[in-house]
């Protein structure tokens, strides 16, 4: 009786999954780049919405804030960050009374949920984990407990690295690395989309398909 009381006293780990915004520069011939843009971006917010283990949210700059409310569901949390970087959501997020949260780039919109369980998965032990954005360079996400760590510069996803945040770490297995996962930033990316793949359902259809 007392180990399930004690148990039942333990403290539930708050954590936020955010769809961060980012610049998206590239697009398919014949495709409106907003269109593409916003696809990408409901695809993950609609996968982040089926999450069990943590919250959902979308960080986005003042110039974006019309694309956060158009594709945030209802009651889902809307971060407004003066970058679109990942100190300022994580910094937020924290204030937010979250324990741990999760940034990833709006640009992968075929990521599976499994991908963003690996990527919180290490702050069990460490401080800071990242999932590295696969052939096109990058960062596909990052990770932290809250609030973030002091030694943990500002950066973006498009040009971060794991050893770009390990140069200010205490020690490099303060940040750990996770699955990789590729982003949608020129046509190989887009080549390696799979149909068989379930999701994605808004960029499938632009696509044609």
């Amino acid at each position: 009786m007392a180990n399930r009381a004690d148990a039942s006293l333990e403290r539930v780990v708050k954590r936020v999954v955010v769809a961060l915004l980012v610049p998206v520069p590239w697009h398919p011939p014949g495709v409106d780049p907003g269109a593409w843009r916003t696809a990408l971006a409901e695809d993950v917010v609609d996968l982040l919405a089926m999450l069990a283990q943590a919250e959902p949210a979308v960080a986005a700059t003042a110039a974006d804030r019309r694309l956060a409310d158009e594709i945030a569901w209802p009651g889902m949390r809307i971060y407004e960050v003066a970058t679109a970087s990942v100190r300022p959501v994580l910094e937020a997020a924290a204030a937010d009374g979250f324990d741990q949260a999760a940034v990833i780039a709006a640009d992968a919109p075929d990521v599976p949920g499994m991908v963003l369980g690996k990527l919180l998965r290490p702050l069990e032990t460490r401080p800071v984990a990242v999932a590295p954005g696969g052939p096109g360079g990058g960062l596909f996400g990052v990770a932290t407990t809250l609030p973030p760590p002091g030694w943990l510069v500002d950066h973006d996803l498009d040009t971060a690295s794991a050893m770009h945040l390990r140069r200010t770490a205490p020690q490099p297995g303060d940040v750990q690395s996770t699955a990789d996962w590729r982003r949608l930033r020129g046509p190989a990316d887009l080549a390696s989309l799979d149909p068989a793949l379930e999701g994605w359902e808004n960029t499938r259809a632009l696509l044609g398909g």
